[in-house]
């Protein structure tokens, strides 16, 4: 595959205002895009977007370029990403584009795109709308013009969607739920979807203003939501990020439960409702307490790198349908193509509604052990992990681990550092563990 210029694993992202996050470049990629979409049928395009304040500007710029390359964009609005996906499969549209930077700060903000089945672009189409932004813009023949138009009901038909994940025979009445949307795109369709379930639901982190995306609230920082269950006496809590494609949840106790924790719910529920097909997905970071637990309940579990992607890829090459990262992307590809908190967030409650118990009780098979982690900041060009004093600690720690935890090293894709994990059973030695390694590689880095 070749060196891509604008596209990373996850979209195209970065501070609006800087280079490529332009007005002016994203002109240019609706063009660029709208030229290589056009060539494959429909001239519909999917156009959503979270509530960060750049997505005005930014929807207008890319429906602009489309327009010139003769493709028409359909604007849902703010809509979570998992409904970009959901919508542009049922609307049959070329590709859907979601103008979010998910967990980031309001000040960021990304283009990602999904292909008509609903799943990211494949690589060559991703590499022809590159080879397009080389060219200088043209425009089709007035006749031939893209059009706009809103879709006045993508959240009521979102909302029945993901109503239609939880089971029919099943409701959540008399349960009490906090639902904390990270004044982001899930604001105006979480606490519909389980109300209308029956659930008692009280809100948080739904009004968003345009720059309070994600602050201090949502799943990327749930103190907000522990405080609030533990004050309404609620039976739990769901945190979703700005764009709704992770979950983090909360238990009756104010406990966190993270994304190895749900999916060892959803896993072990679908195997005793037998509709569990291969086994697991987890990633480098998930704990080794869901691999245990797992292994208990006789469910395969494999990782994949770290990335919601690359969970995609590991399940579509095992024909597995279950994924996720400790983060709370839950990928369910028995219910939808990408990872969905609203969906997960639902599969857990029907495996507390369907069994009689707590949040907590679900969890209680499985020990989430001790992990710990350290970034050590490096300099110069070469690979501290590559060196052979780094190499040594780190197989001292290994053997002395004896099979009960491990050791994983990485460098960051984003900045200089390197990222030393130890996990095990005892916190105090696994923290001394993490700082021998760390130690080792701040010698050598």
């Amino acid at each position: 595959m070749s060196e891509r210029k604008y596209f990373g694993t996850d979209g195209i992202r970065g501070k609006v205002g800087d280079s490529p996050i332009t007005p002016d470049f994203v002109l240019k990629l609706g063009w660029a895009a709208g030229k290589v979409l056009a060539r494959h049928g429909s001239r519909k395009i999917i156009i959503g977007k979270d509530t960060r304040i750049s997505g005005y500007m930014l929807e207008s710029a890319l429906e602009a370029g489309l327009a010139a390359a003769g493709l028409s964009a359909s604007f849902t609005g703010p809509m979570p990403t998992p409904a970009v996906a959901y919508l542009t499969r049922t609307f049959r549209a070329e590709a859907g584009i979601v103008i979010s930077a998910s967990h980031n700060p309001y000040y960021d903000n990304g283009i990602k795109f999904f292909s008509i089945d609903g799943t990211k672009l494949p690589d060559e189409v991703e590499e022809a709308i590159e080879a397009e932004m080389e060219k200088p813009i043209t425009c089709v023949e007035s006749a031939e013009l893209g059009r706009a138009n809103r879709i006045v009901d993508a959240a009521g038909r979102y909302i029945e969607f993901c109503k239609g994940t939880f089971p029919n025979e099943n409701n959540l009445n008399g349960l009490k739920v906090v639902v904390d949307c990270a004044h982001g795109a899930t604001y105006h369709i979480a606490p519909n979807v389980f109300r209308e379930l029956g659930a008692e639901v009280i809100t948080i982190g739904c009004e968003p203003t345009g720059i309070n995306i994600n602050e201090e609230c949502g799943a990327t920082d749930v103190r907000m939501l522990q405080k609030r269950v533990l004050e309404e006496g609620a039976d739990v809590g769901l945190a979703f990020d700005g764009d709704g494609d992770r979950i983090i949840m909360v238990d009756h106790q104010g406990l966190k439960v993270d994304g190895d924790q749900i999916l060892y719910i959803i896993a072990r529920e679908a195997l005793r409702q037998g509709q569990l097909r291969g086994g697991a997905v987890g990633t480098l970071m998930s704990n080794m307490g869901l691999e245990i637990a797992l292994k208990q309940l006789g469910i395969p579990f494999v990782r994949a790198k770290v990335g919601d992607r690359y969970v995609l890829e590991k399940l579509q090459e095992k024909g597995w349908r279950l994924g996720a990262e400790n983060s709370g992307h839950i990928i369910l590809l028995d219910k939808t193509t990408t990872g969905d908190g609203i969906v997960a967030g639902l599969q857990v409650l029907s495996a507390m509604v369907r069994n009689h118990m707590s949040l907590h009780d679900l969890c209680s098979g499985m020990k989430l052990l001790p992990q710990i982690l350290v970034n050590v900041r490096f300099t110069g060009s070469h690979d501290p992990l590559q060196t052979p004093e780094v190499q040594k600690v780190a197989k001292a720690v290994e053997e002395e681990l004896a099979g009960k935890g491990r050791v994983l090293l990485r460098k960051s894709g984003t900045e200089p550092l390197i990222r030393v994990m130890v996990e095990g059973e005892n916190e105090e030695q696994v923290t001394a563990m993490a700082n021998r390694i760390a130690d080792a590689v701040k010698h050598v880095g």
